[in-house]
């Protein structure tokens, strides 16, 4: 019987000087066999998977991205397989992208094998860090004052022009709750990097009917300065709520954010 084609999906790459295991790794992505952890070179292993081109072949693959459903469970099962790697203590994980594929385990480990600088770079910037994630959001308004200031303003005057002016108010009274939010989460972001070893923020986006993020940013923190970096956070949640806003926080979580592209599709 003819053996069905497959190609090699790589979740990370993992520096340990000690032999892994995969015995205790989570099921990993969709339709894939089970993670293993296959020696590149030195102290450097790579978690690789077989990936059967009934699903992950390119045309397959064109199908499966239209659904979101399952790019997203590819996505929650490729981070759950990062993340049990990266809770082994002593141990620096890079985690690779998303649907990082090659034709086959040889063909991966040559790739990979001749980024060895580069590999080795990302690990000397985040081994001993861990990242976090910090969103702000300006909190929402109680409209029922600015309404209340309408309604009487517009039973006083028949005309309109105070009901105007009542509008006209609130809304520079939202933009000052606003601004005060934002200038808040731009401190926060400041003095949070100022703990962090590195930090990074996606750029601000404003879709309309959505109370987008005025934050949304991750930091690279030393292992050693959790402690520091959770106490930090507390303290600018303070802040940004007497300002109008809300801090959320999220981690630890691999370096996902400071690391380089170490493979891709091929």
């Amino acid at each position: 019987m003819t053996e069905s084609p497959r190609a090699t999906y790589v979740y990370c790459i993992v520096d340990s000087a000690g032999r892994l295991s995969g015995a205790r790794a989570p099921a990993g992505i969709p339709g894939a066999g089970r993670p293993r952890p296959v020696l590149l070179a030195g102290p450097l292993w790579m978690i690789v998977a077989d990936a059967p081109a009934s699903v992950y072949g390119e045309d397959a693959l064109r199908d499966n991205l239209r659904s979101l459903e399952w790019v997203s469970e590819v996505a929650v099962t490729h981070e759950a397989v990062v993340e049990h790697f990266a809770r082994i203590r002593a141990r620096t994980v890079i985690p690779m992208k998303l649907l990082t594929l090659f034709s086959s385990e040889e063909k991966a480990r040559a790739e990979l094998g001749r980024r060895r600088r580069e590999i080795g770079a990302a690990i000397r910037r985040i081994a001993g860090c861990e990242e976090w994630g910090v969103r702000i959001f300006a909190a929402p308004t109680d409209a029922a004052p600015a309404e209340s200031h309408t309604r009487a303003a517009n039973a006083e005057s028949s005309s309109g022009t105070a009901f105007l002016t009542a509008r006209k108010a609130a809304r520079e009274a939202g933009k000052a709750t606003r601004g005060r939010a934002l200038e808040a989460a731009e401190a926060a972001y400041d003095e949070l990097a100022r703990v962090a070893r590195a930090a990074s923020q996606r750029p601000r986006t404003a879709e309309p009917g959505r109370n987008s993020p005025l934050l949304d940013a991750a930091f690279l923190v030393r292992t050693a300065a959790r402690p520091k970096f959770k106490g930090a956070t507390r303290k600018q949640a303070k802040a940004c709520a007497a300002a109008g806003a809300r801090m959320t926080l999220s981690g630890p979580w691999p370096a996902y954010n400071f690391v380089r592209d170490t493979g891709e599709k091929h």
